[in-house]
């Protein structure tokens, strides 16, 4: 009997725990929710699978109306490729030789597969590459929105831009501009002031691009934080959001246009399960998921089962974490599982084999997190 046969249509509570469970109709319903929203707004869906780094919700997202899907990493498109999907982006650059060998070898797969590139020595890498197999590669020039991390200078985007389109293997399909540091200010108002400065700018760069003959069909973006911000940029083509897929306590803390205080478009689907394996202290007990279980950065997970206001988790080691009670009184039992909303869903889901998928509390189904250590 395989590991699904043995878990399927059992309780959720009778779970081994920690372990990671989807609501199966929450997840479609924040699937269906972004694509319609974006719909509305003339907007595409382009979104990052980097999030639950699984095949089959990535297959999703396509089926309800998404154009492809974004990656970090060449072994995330790999993987995606490897599970049919098709139309990936990778958005990070590709500057080695072994990895530019191994994206040659997707695209062979891939025809629409897309790279980004911040420099000219590496575009020249990639062209010399793609020349050598007489293939083309599709190319969008990253953006740097004040981040430091990738991307190029809006004031030396059009040069390079003009740079690779003399590139004959090189495919120039337009920008990409994601301002990753503001997707978790806390103020609406003034997350939304950071976000369109960054993409007007992204804007003017797109508007260069057509003004000088330049390929401009793509102008990709945006993150789950800014999203209902961000369609506002005309020029903007699709969005790269990733997070409302699963959702996270980072993101549930921020403003939005409905309330200033909590971010409640999308519920979170994803939460863990674990155990009190450890009551012997008035005032809190040890549970069996800690730093290893679930990522220490971000917002602080939240016990969503039992419920009761005031209950804190605290991160206590590797294995280990800590569920603290407003009361000495209160307690939880022996052998008695809790639920958390996650801190941040990217880097725990990392963590983890697979998702339990639940419906009515049961499970019904159990799939791979066929992405996980996908890093290279």
């Amino acid at each position: 009997m395989t590991k699904k046969e043995k878990v399927y249509g059992i309780s959720k509570w009778a779970l081994d725990t920690p372990c990671l469970v989807i609501e199966e109709e929450i997840l479609g319903h924040n699937i269906k929710e972004m694509q319609n929203y974006l719909n509305k707004l003339g907007k595409q869906l382009r979104p990052h699978a980097k999030t639950h780094k699984c095949s089959r919700i990535a297959q999703k997202q396509i089926e309800a109306g998404a154009i492809g899907i974004c990656v970090a990493k060449v072994s995330e498109a790999e993987g995606l490729v490897k599970a049919g999907l098709r139309n990936i982006l990778i958005t990070s650059p590709v500057v080695t030789d072994y990895k530019i060998s191994r994206l040659l070898d997707l695209l062979l797969l891939d025809r629409e597969l897309m790279v980004v590139v911040d420099n000219a020595a590496n575009a020249q890498k990639l062209n010399e590459a793609a020349c050598q197999r007489s293939v083309r590669l599709n190319v969008l020039i990253d953006l740097d929105p004040g981040m430091g991390r990738t991307g190029v200078s809006f004031e030396q985007a059009l040069a390079l831009g003009k740079i690779v389109h003399r590139l004959p293997g090189l495919n120039l399909k337009g920008i990409q501009c994601y301002a990753g540091q503001v997707q978790h200010i806390p103020s609406f108002n003034e997350r939304s002031q950071a976000s369109l400065n960054w993409l007007k700018q992204a804007a003017e760069v797109f508007r260069q691009f057509q003004k000088e003959g330049l390929p401009a069909e793509i102008f990709t973006g945006s993150g789950t934080g800014t999203a209902e911000i961000d369609w506002q940029i005309p020029e903007l083509t699709d969005l790269q959001v990733g997070s409302y897929t699963l959702m996270d306590t980072e993101y549930l803390g921020i403003g939005s246009a409905e309330d200033p205080q909590r971010f409640k478009k999308f519920p979170p689907a994803l939460t863990l399960l674990s155990t009190v394996i450890s009551a012997n202290h008035p005032g809190f007990v040890t549970i069996d998921a800690g730093l290893k279980s679930i990522y220490h950065h971000g917002g602080i997970p939240q016990v969503v089962f039992p419920a009761n206001e005031g209950w804190r988790y605290e991160w206590r080691g590797d294995e280990h974490g800590m569920i603290h009670f407003a009361g000495a009184d209160q307690k939880l039992k022996l052998g008695e599982v809790v639920e958390l909303i996650v801190s941040h869903c990217d880097p725990t889901v990392n963590l983890f084999d697979e998702f339990y998928v639940i419906r009515d509390g049961r499970v019904i189904d159990l799939w791979p997190i066929d992405l996980r250590g996908k890093c290279q």
